[in-house]
């Protein structure tokens, strides 16, 4: 049952991005719905370990591109990706809130908290996107 469940959520989100559902792409997303911290290239090819590297690239770029992930640069030097929320739109991210980086185990999390943009710019700027990263340890290797 739970198979069919996550199945069905890995539709219904292709779907609501216009996303033609591949097998390779229902992969992808599987992995990320499992697991709800940041992934990066390299822990995805370990997960999944018969998938072509351009293969799950290229799923990575178009899940950016559609509103469905977002990028994160923790520091660690790779690119990292997390689910986006329902209201990003495609190649325009809403992801106004912090991520955390654990020290300790290297895991990066999208923490469920809004991060209000400033209250103000300077003329003539627009802000288009904001990154807030926090750094600590995780309840896990606390």
């Amino acid at each position: 049952m739970l198979a069919k469940t996550m199945n069905h959520q890995i539709l219904h989100t292709l779907e609501n991005k216009n996303v033609r559902p591949t097998p390779m792409r229902m992969l992808v997303l599987e992995q990320f719905l499992q697991n709800r911290t940041a992934r990066s290239l390299g822990e995805l090819e370990a997960a999944m370990p018969r998938a072509d590297r351009i293969t799950i690239y290229r799923t990575l770029r178009t899940f950016e591109e559609k509103g469905i992930l977002h990028a994160i640069t923790d520091g660690s030097g790779a690119t990292h990706y997390a689910l986006c929320p329902d209201a990003c739109e495609p190649e325009h991210h809403r992801e106004f809130h912090p991520h955390f980086h654990c020290i300790r185990c290297g895991r990066t999390l999208c923490l469920d908290i809004t991060t209000q943009p400033p209250a103000s710019l300077p003329g003539g700027f627009q802000l288009l996107d904001m990154e807030v990263q926090l750094k600590g340890v995780c309840p896990e290797c606390g």
